[in-house]
């Protein structure tokens, strides 16, 4: 990825962080015009002590003590930015990621894994927010440093200034090299940094089935390896780095040296005073802090191409379409075209010209065997996944539309397996519907064979763990069904909602749909023939053929 559209990345990414960071690069720039005239007051002051200037000391004490005060106050101004725009400028590009996550399209085969996504997420983040408020202004201070002395200390000896400007061509031949190598060195660390969070956060939430596999041991070992992988990473990189900075401090201490020696020479000779010999001194500091500097900046902004590469490739994904939704108010039926779908440009088809009418107010049971595309149909349906062939329309008496994200307003939705959120009851229920009332939270329990909530001591503010924890499959099964339907929809569609259920519960519950609302679609797929006696209709899917 070239560095130039890195950079336009990098602009239109700072939108939102860059009150920080101009509020930084002031203070910065207000302490270096404090360092010179610190210089300049140290040398009046010496000067009128050795009678080499005329003078008050009172006035050039009191100036001194101006200018320390000035830069204790700019220290805490710094302090005071960070701590107060810090946190915000965090925030503002973590959600804007989060967002972009959230709302990108979903193709259903995922290349990354979610650890690698949330390490991008935080650590990525995290990184490129500290460069773009703090390292950028200090770049721009240590270079207006470099400037400001380096024209100071011309005005004071031209040959001395020049002298030590002669370091800035070797030091960029040497930053061109350092910086390509270790470019590649951080790459490989944030690549196993993700790994691990990856092993770690997969271990956590599968603990029960490594424990019934009597794998902990391996997945310990796993981790174990990826962590040495990393520690053998960071010490490359320590090693690289300690290497080229010993030789960079070689370079500014022959610098310091020759400035001394210089300064030496030329008091002894009776060409400069003692308050310009300590000026020298500390002009050179001045100098050569700023490209000493540099050398700890380039790590930091090779972490920030790294980490930018890394939140540009979330980025990539496409936005849905989702703007001005289409509504069916008073029910719709959907309808499936000579349909044709695989997940992957020379995988396996999954559907292969695969035709169906829902009419409105049906309610259809789908039946077929593992890996028939059941699933699969109800993604299409739902605008998650897009045809590789055919179309899919939702259809009342009067228009018919393609299936889009614009139509999934329509659309209630339980997929298969425990869907519950961590926190209370009433929060999962209220992800239905953010509108709805205690009322219709109760009605929805009812109608989904959940009224065993209300009769808990928390009733709807009982807190159920991650995935539910707390609950039985059932229980958590029920309640997702309840917070779906408080989703007002023309079609609902049920992924083996029922799955966990007994007979009779699942028999209850499919009355109470059926009765729920006239003219509400229904889309149910299932493996229990039991389910047929309540259904208008009955698809049954086979597997496509290999392709």
């Amino acid at each position: 990825m070239s560095n130039r559209k890195i950079v336009g990345w990098l602009w239109h990414a700072s939108r939102g962080l860059r009150l920080q960071a101009v509020l930084n690069a002031v203070i910065g720039i207000s302490s270096v015009i404090l360092d010179f005239a610190f210089i300049y007051a140290t040398k009046w002051t010496i000067d009128i002590a050795t009678y080499r200037a005329e003078g008050s000391l009172r006035v050039a004490a009191y100036a001194l003590v101006a200018i320390m005060v000035s830069k204790i106050l700019l220290g805490f101004c710094r302090k005071w930015v960070s701590a107060l725009l810090g946190v915000r400028s965090q925030n503002i590009l973590q959600q804007r990621l989060f967002a972009h996550l959230l709302r990108s399209e979903w193709n259903g085969k995922e290349g990354r894994h979610s650890g690698d996504t949330l390490n991008r997420i935080e650590q990525d983040v995290r990184d490129l927010t500290a460069c773009i408020t703090e390292t950028f202004p200090a770049l721009l201070e240590v270079s207006f440093r470099l400037v400001g002395a380096f024209l100071y200390l011309f005005h004071m000896d031209a040959r001395l200034a020049c002298l030590l400007i002669c370091i800035v061509p070797c030091f960029l031949v040497l930053s061109k090299v350092y910086v390509r190598k270790m470019r590649t060195i951080t790459r490989d660390i944030r690549s196993t940094e993700s790994r691990v969070q990856s092993i770690l956060q997969e271990s956590i939430q599968h603990r029960a089935i490594l424990k019934t596999l009597e794998r902990t041991g391996t997945m310990i070992e796993k981790l174990k390896q990826t962590q040495r992988q990393l520690r053998g990473h960071v010490r490359h990189r320590a090693v690289f780095s300690s290497t080229s900075s010993t030789l960079i401090s070689f370079g500014f201490g022959t610098g310091y040296l020759v400035t001394f020696l210089w300064g030496v020479d030329s008091l002894q000779a009776g060409t400069i005073t003692y308050g310009m010999m300590i000026s020298f001194i500390q002009l050179v500091g001045q100098i050569q802090g700023p490209f000493r500097d540099m050398t700890r900046f380039v790590p930091v902004l090779i972490s920030t191409l790294t980490a930018s590469e890394r939140l540009m490739e979330l980025e990539e994904v496409p936005l849905e379409d989702d703007a001005n939704p289409i509504a069916f108010a008073a029910g719709a039926g959907v309808r499936l075209t000579d349909v044709s779908f695989k997940y992957k440009e020379g995988g396996r088809t999954i559907l292969s010209r695969f035709s169906c009418d829902f009419p409105k107010g049906s309610t259809t049971a789908i039946l077929g065997e593992t890996g028939a595309g059941k699933t699969t149909l109800i993604r299409l349906i739902l605008a998650l996944l897009k045809p590789t062939e055919g179309h899919i329309e939702m259809y009342d008496e009067t228009r018919t539309v393609s299936i889009s994200p614009r139509t999934r307003n329509n659309l209630v939705y339980v997929p298969q397996g425990n869907t519950l959120f961590s926190g209370t009851i009433r929060d999962n229920l209220l992800l239905g519907n953010p509108d709805a009332t205690e009322a219709d939270m109760r009605e929805a329990l009812e109608t989904a064979c959940a009224g065993f909530v209300m009769d808990r001591p928390d009733g709807l503010d009982a807190v159920c763990g991650e995935l539910g924890a707390g609950l039985s499959e059932g229980q958590a099964q029920r309640i997702a069904i309840a917070r779906a339907l408080l989703r007002k929809g023309s079609v609902l569609l049920l992924d083996e909602a029922t799955s966990a259920l007994d007979m009779q519960t699942e028999q209850q519950l499919l009355k109470n749909l059926n009765d729920r609302e006239a003219g509400q679609t229904i889309i149910c797929v299932t493996h229990r023939p039991a389910v047929i006696a309540y259904c208008s209709q009955v698809v049954e899917m086979k597997r496509a053929s290999a392709s």
